[in-house]
């Protein structure tokens, strides 16, 4: 594999251990010898910009948040994806029909109109607390890249019922991330690609959940984690070891990329 240019990470489930919510000492020297091989790394996340961790001593080349639709590098916006305003009003609209509090995603804040323990709970995998908001009508009027509500798969066609230009983004089984249909962590690897004059057949891919799926179309070498999804597994061209047993690093020292 000494074409590999570029990795693409996922954070929650890859890089991180979903249980002890930490990167170990092993894949901060995995990131830092990739990097010195002259590698390219990007973060691929669900996250917002300002909720990515910085892992010490490692300095990524690229960042792909809210599942792709907002990505950039250093100062560069590489790729900006806002959800239709009419979808968004709609999402919002379904939600309180279900009872469901949603939170918006812009490029600077994450914001809710309320909270429910599945919100909650979900905002803290990344270590976040829901802020409920003042301001909520105003930010759902401008730029809103993501929608995190809580709620379970039976609901997913209510969440999306008269939506035209959007689509769900799961890999939790109590909440999702909603996101326009012409976004997803696949398009947003094509944009960093194309930034960085690379090829599919350059890049690598590291995930573990549903919403990576077509992140590991979007790579000529997409690996799942042992700890992933079945449906992520079945597609990936090879499976590493479980986030536990830093199995990246496992692999790329198989692979010779350190």
């Amino acid at each position: 594999m000494n074409d590999i240019r570029i990795i693409f990470f996922d954070i929650d489930g890859t890089l991180v251990d979903m249980n002890t919510k930490r990167i170990t000492p092993r894949m901060l020297e995995t990131l830092a010898r990739l990097k010195e091989n002259g590698i390219k790394l990007c973060i691929a996340t669900g996250r917002a910009p300002m909720v990515v961790p910085r892992f010490e001593g490692v300095e990524f080349d690229a960042y792909l948040t809210y599942n792709g639709s907002y990505c950039y590098s250093g100062k560069d916006v590489i790729f900006s994806n806002p959800m239709p305003r009419e979808d968004v009003h709609m999402v919002i609209k379904n939600a309180t029909a279900l009872g469901r509090p949603v939170a918006l995603a812009t490029a600077d804040c994450m914001e809710a109109n309320g909270a429910d323990k599945d919100l909650v709970d979900y905002f803290a995998i990344a270590g976040e607390q829901v802020v409920t908001s003042d301001r909520f009508d105003q930010l759902a009027d401008g730029e809103v890249f993501q929608v995190l509500m809580g709620c379970r798969k039976a609901d997913y066609p209510r969440i999306l019922e008269g939506t035209v230009n959007t689509k769900i983004a799961g890999w939790w089984d109590r909440a999702v991330d909603i996101i326009p249909a012409s976004g997803g962590k696949g398009i947003g690897v094509q944009k960093v690609l194309d930034y960085f004059g690379l090829t599919r057949e350059q890049a690598m891919a590291f995930g573990d959940g549903n919403n990576d799926l077509e992140m590991l179309n979007a790579v000529g070498h997409g690996v799942a984690m042992e700890n992933g999804s079945a449906e992520l597994k079945a597609i990936a061209e090879d499976v590493c070891r479980h986030v536990a047993e830093d199995g990246i690093y496992h692999y790329c020292l198989e692979k010779q990329l350190i």
